[in-house]
């Protein structure tokens, strides 16, 4: 069945094309008696306009590039599924494309992705860094990065308090009593281990307490997060005294940290305590549930989408923080003897 064309409701409505186009846009020189004829046949005859032919008039394809590191990383379908909800309620399409954690192929997707004329970009964890400051600036589309994981200008950014949030972690630890606090960080991801690692430090000073060299591991040369937790409890297991509490970098670093507890015959919470950052689905869900704190991430992916609508629409759209919360649940618990 051939698609209905403005032509044909032209020909029904006994106007000129021109005519009818405008009046599908609203244009107040149409007057109202031939605005309605015109949207009743438009309705009648089941006309929908054409993506590529609207795209020409308005030069907006109302599509958003979405660029992710990972599929497979548990943190990034709450947050794609944020986004593409605000998209949806403003007749947005959605593009999804990986960009593996590699700086560069991150880069070329945003390239492509603008070159095939998408209205916007949002990136999560974007590891683009400065070096590539000026190749930004030259896209053709507002851009916006989500959970930035690299120092870089001229952009807009929304990301949630990192420092803040290992914080407030690490001080539940201190405040059950535990002195001896080890941090699983990841070098993978530098901007916001970075922050981590500063909030384990803060909370120490705030109790005038000093934090242990041998206690911060950078977590190199693991493959994946998981195996980052693991490899990470072995080696602290190895110190004596060993921890009696572990913030890790996220929840899937500390599920690896758990498994690798209870190989060693170690009790969590009773003889170990482990707190983890995001609050994926699967930290509810391993025994003992996990402490960790909570990354609001599909309010991250509606603001993130608020942000840069806000700027197709040319209102100014400032940088944003957001603050996380601590969740306790049962990974946690005064060391022994206390």
């Amino acid at each position: 069945m051939a698609r209905v064309s403005i032509k044909d409701i032209a020909q029904a409505a006994g106007v000129s094309h021109p005519t009818v186009s405008r009046a599908l846009r609203g244009d107040p020189r149409i007057s109202l008696e031939t605005a309605e004829r015109v949207l009743a046949l438009a309705h009648e005859l089941g006309y929908s306009p054409s993506a590529a032919a609207r795209s020409l008039v308005t030069r907006r394809t109302h599509t958003i590039g979405v660029v992710v590191t990972s599929i497979a990383d548990p943190f990034v379908s709450d947050v794609v599924d944020g986004i593409e909800a605000t998209l949806a309620e403003q007749d947005y399409a959605l593009i999804l494309a990986l960009s593996r954690s590699e700086p560069e192929r991150e880069l070329a997707v945003v390239r492509l992705l603008s070159e095939h004329r998408v209205d916007g970009i949002i990136v999560a964890a974007s590891r683009v860094g400065a070096l590539h400051d000026q190749d930004l600036a030259r896209l053709q589309v507002p851009l916006v990065l989500l959970n930035n994981q690299a120092e870089t200008a001229g952009t807009h950014s929304l990301e949630v308090d990192d420092v803040l949030g290992a914080r407030v972690a690490v001080a539940h630890l201190l405040q059950l009593g535990h002195r001896r606090v080890a941090y699983i960080g990841c070098p993978d991801r530098p901007r916001s281990h970075a922050r981590r690692l500063e909030g384990y430090r803060q909370a120490h000073l705030d109790r005038r307490l000093h934090p242990q060299p041998e206690l911060i591991l950078e977590g190199r040369g693991a493959e994946g997060d998981r195996s980052r937790g693991a490899t990470g409890l072995t080696e602290l297991l190895s110190l004596s005294p060993p921890p009696t509490a572990v913030f890790c970098y996220n929840d899937i670093t500390a599920i690896g940290a758990l498994e690798a507890a209870r190989h060693y015959g170690l009790r969590v919470p009773k003889d170990l305590s482990l707190v983890g950052v995001d609050d994926v689905r699967e930290a509810s869900l391993v025994t003992p549930a996990l402490t960790t704190v909570r990354q609001p991430r599909r309010e991250m992916g509606q603001r993130a989408a608020d942000m840069l609508l806000a700027l197709l629409r040319g209102e100014a759209a400032g940088d944003a923080v957001i603050a996380p919360v601590l969740v306790i649940r049962e990974s946690t618990a005064a060391p022994i003897g206390q």
